[in-house]
């Protein structure tokens, strides 16, 4: 027998035998244990009376329905109970593998949301059918059929809750629109909505107003926003952050004075920034609302700024020749950005009081702070070489110290300093040194 044909029979076997019982005990008489006992016999008569409590107690049973229907009524919800077994054991798990055979995830999604509620929908149908069977009246049938409608809502709600995420998918056009912080709000709000509108359903089923109940909770909120004001501000200010478009995931930030690292995640109330060295830190929305936030990830090019030293007894020419070839290494390395695009600037900036300074000001087009390392490596090397070819040096802070000698006769040969202690100073003779940087 093939899969399809067995499991056609496997499914019909528990269905036809809970109808079979059903329409058997239905047609089962109803005074078949009213029938009294024939016994001559006087000391019989409590033995008599006992049977008569028994079959009474059958017949009426609780809620005046005889016990034999509730016994059917529980074969009828475990013949569902097996139903549902082999839906999830065969259908189920078929589909779960031609889902994992496609090439998109949103069926994979979609069969992993829905998987729970399809499981289910077997006790529902159980349920319902076991109702409609002991007919029941009164105040316990209003219950009942209360009952099975609210299995119904939540299980269509639970159904419409589950699938919003794989749909989710669908939603990721909007992300041109939306970032996907605020794509990830909606879909949250969406859910909750719905969460909402099944709960409120559901008391009304039992005849609960949600009127009343949502002003409750208003003149509750009142008493909570009093006492919680910094939640909702945090509240308030991630939907600012997240409309106002500042960073998005991925992003790498600087709050002055509070951390600097990479969005991992935008909460309702705080955003969790990964720092360099991978330690967590959970920032209050409100911090970055109202602080400095300074986005590195949103520089359109990198800067570079040195300030490079030479000694003073460079030339003109020589001083000349270290400025033009730096400049055209600048403009003719691809790595950097061009002056019509952004500033590049290679000057003799000032005489300092130790050296020649020469201003480096220039922008690689890359914003990797990796890539930008190698290149500023690279122009670097490019300066060392540019410098000592052209005959000159690198300075550094230097101080030259001039002493005076006394007569010797009278010193005895010895050399002091003078009581002045404020020697003269004058321009010394220029040692090679390492530049002087400000890097951003």
């Amino acid at each position: 027998m093939n899969e399809p044909r067995k499991l056609s029979v496997m499914l019909f076997v528990p269905t036809a035998l809970s109808v079979f019982v059903s329409r058997a005990f239905i047609s089962w008489p109803p005074g078949i244990f009213v029938q009294p006992l024939t016994i001559e016999s006087g000391k019989m008569g409590k033995i008599k009376e006992f049977w008569l409590l028994i079959a009474d107690v059958w017949n009426t049973g609780l809620a005046n329905t005889r016990i034999d229907k509730y016994l059917i009524a529980i074969v009828i919800i475990s013949c569902f109970l097996v139903i549902r077994g082999l839906l999830s054991r065969f259908i189920l798990k078929r589909l779960r593998k031609r889902a994992e055979k496609s090439k998109t995830i949103i069926d994979d999604d979609i069969i992993l949301a829905l998987e729970r509620p399809v499981e289910f929908i077997p006790v529902v149908m159980g349920a319902f059918f076991a109702v409609k069977f002991l007919a029941l009246s009164g105040l316990s049938g209003e219950t009942a059929d209360r009952a099975v409608r609210t299995m119904v809502v939540f299980l269509m709600f639970w159904i419409l809750v589950n699938i919003i995420k794989p749909l989710s998918h669908v939603l990721k056009r909007l992300e041109e629109i939306f970032t996907p912080s605020m794509l990830d709000w909606l879909i949250k709000t969406i859910r909750v909505l719905l969460i909402f509108i099944g709960a409120a359903t559901i008391l009304d089923i039992w005849g609960i107003k949600i009127g009343p109940i949502i002003a409750g909770f208003g003149l509750l909120g009142v008493a909570v926003a009093l006492g919680a004001q910094d939640l909702f501000k945090n509240l308030i200010s991630g939907i600012l952050i997240l409309g106002e478009r500042r960073f998005n995931l991925g992003d790498w930030i600087k709050v002055e004075g509070v951390v600097e690292g990479t969005v991992e995640k935008i909460g309702f109330r705080s955003t969790l920034v990964r720092r360099f060295d991978l330690a967590p830190v959970y920032v209050p929305n409100s911090r970055l609302s109202d602080g400095m936030v300074i986005n590195f990830s949103k520089m359109t090019y990198r800067r570079i700024y040195w300030v490079i030293s030479v000694v003073y007894g460079s030339t003109v020419d020589q001083l000349r020749e270290i400025r033009e070839k730096i400049e055209e290494y600048i403009l003719n390395n691809d790595d950097f950005v061009k002056p019509h695009e952004a500033g590049v600037f290679v000057h003799i900036d000032k005489f300092s009081d130790s050296s020649i300074d020469i201003m480096i000001y220039c922008f690689t087009r890359t914003t990797a702070w990796g890539r930008w390392l190698i290149i500023k490596e690279e122009l670097a090397f490019s300066i060392k070489r540019i410098v000592e070819s052209a005959g000159s040096a690198f300075a550094f802070p230097s101080r030259s110290i001039y002493m005076e000698v006394d007569n010797p006769e009278e010193s005895g040969g010895e050399i002091s300093a003078p009581e002045d202690s404020n020697p003269p100073v004058a321009h010394d003779t220029r040692l090679p040194a390492g530049p002087d940087s400000d890097e951003e």
